[in-house]
């Protein structure tokens, strides 16, 4: 079968905002229609072209069927274009746009609009056994965020208290943590000018007039080594890993026009990036730390290409220990790894990292003219996803 070259038309994402914060009174459904809208707006296609909608969400409760579907008929897209909803935790946004490039490849789509929404503010507390009823004692309230988002599924403890207990063996220290921790932050600063061309300004409707969000919540400037050291450790009072060192908890979206090059050049399209090899990799266990590196080499082989051949790399910033642990497997220089910050600065929206990811780095080969780079995250549950991107 002849797979045909799959391209990055256009992408767009919302600005990430803090828990509780600026974007936390809109549903996950209408950050990710603004990116959406956007992102069709940037690529110039004609809606009527789309074939297909993929957006990742994982934190699903109470927002009514089928959110992905929501989206696109927010955004415009027709009736008849169909939409799926993927929940692979963490890895979701980048599945989306992997699955995407599959469905082009093998002649089952031209034009396919994918991304990720997520707005943690809004996950309900879910009230199970109520349907059944109880008859005494009292009941408890499941955060639903904290359970099917940031729990692991076998050991039962949270992201955070599960990494602590892998960085152990790896001689991941408090200060080879809270060093990328500062990176992010102070990278990310520095490059305030270049994310503010992948957002789209959202606004808020109030009592009071709107609101107009237009810039990332999380990213603090002053973040330095020594502030970072002073935090306490938030899951083990002997641990390392700190609210610091750890990726926030956010709201926001982020979509992508991903097409054919056959189409794109058919219809006098620019296009931002070259889709490339996927790596999507799982165990031997339920550890984080190596998920994105095992997805990087995967990717590599796959592609016929070398760690030196990257120009940059993308690793979620789930846990700063996450990539401290992945560069070092990969033999990655920090100069070129999240080169503009990361989710400890920008913020984890977990169902839509990995279509900002995807987004980021394919603007950055734009604005380079040239280069490779590769895009990677952790999932829980042990599993690990990444994307190469290149622009010859």
């Amino acid at each position: 079968m002849n797979q045909r070259d799959v391209v990055i038309l256009a992408g767009a994402r919302t600005p990430l905002g803090r828990l509780n914060g600026a974007l936390s009174s809109l549903t996950a459904v209408e950050l990710g229609a603004a990116a959406l809208r956007a992102a069709i707006e940037r690529s110039g296609v004609d809606v009527a072209d789309i074939d297909a909608v993929i957006f990742g969400q994982v934190l699903q409760a109470g927002l009514g069927q089928g959110p992905a579907r929501q989206t696109s008929i927010a955004a415009g897209i027709g009736w008849d274009v169909p939409a799926v909803t993927i929940n692979k935790l963490c890895l979701s946004g980048l599945t989306a746009v992997i699955d995407a490039a599959r469905i082009i490849r093998t002649g089952e789509a031209e034009v396919v609009a994918v991304g990720g929404q997520e707005s943690m503010s809004n996950a309900p507390h879910l009230l199970m056994g109520s349907r059944k009823g109880w008859q005494y004692g009292s009941i408890e309230a499941l955060d639903h965020m904290a359970y099917d988002g940031l729990t692991d599924a076998f050991d039962h403890d949270s992201m955070g208290l599960s990494t602590e207990r892998h960085n152990l063996p790896l001689g991941i220290s408090r200060s080879d943590q809270d060093k990328v921790a500062a990176a992010s932050h102070q990278r990310a600063a520095a490059a305030a000018e270049l994310l503010a061309e992948e957002i789209v300004p959202v606004t808020i409707h109030g009592r009071k007039g709107d609101t107009v969000v237009a810039a990332d919540e999380g990213i603090r400037a002053d973040s330095t080594l020594e502030s970072l050291s002073t935090l306490k450790p938030a899951f083990n009072p002997e641990g390392t890993i700190t609210a610091g060192n750890s990726s926030q908890i956010s709201d926001g979206a982020a979509a992508l026009i991903v097409a054919s090059r056959d189409y794109a050049e058919a219809h006098g399209l620019e296009w931002l990036a070259l889709v490339g090899a996927a790596g999507q990799v799982a165990g031997p266990d339920n550890s984080l730390h190596a998920q994105p590196a095992r997805a990087i080499s995967a990717a590599l082989e796959r592609g016929g290409w070398e760690t030196g051949d990257l120009d940059f790399v993308e690793i979620n910033e789930a846990f700063a220990a996450v990539s401290v642990h992945s560069s070092r497997a990969l033999g990655l220089s920090n100069d070129i790894v999240n080169v503009h910050g990361g989710a400890i600065a920008l913020g984890h929206p977990i169902g839509a990292s990995g279509a900002r990811l995807a987004l980021h780095a394919a603007y950055e080969l734009k604005r380079r003219g040239t280069g490779r780079a590769a895009v990677s995250l952790c999932g829980g549950g042990g599993q690990g996803e990444a994307l190469l991107l290149s622009r010859p």
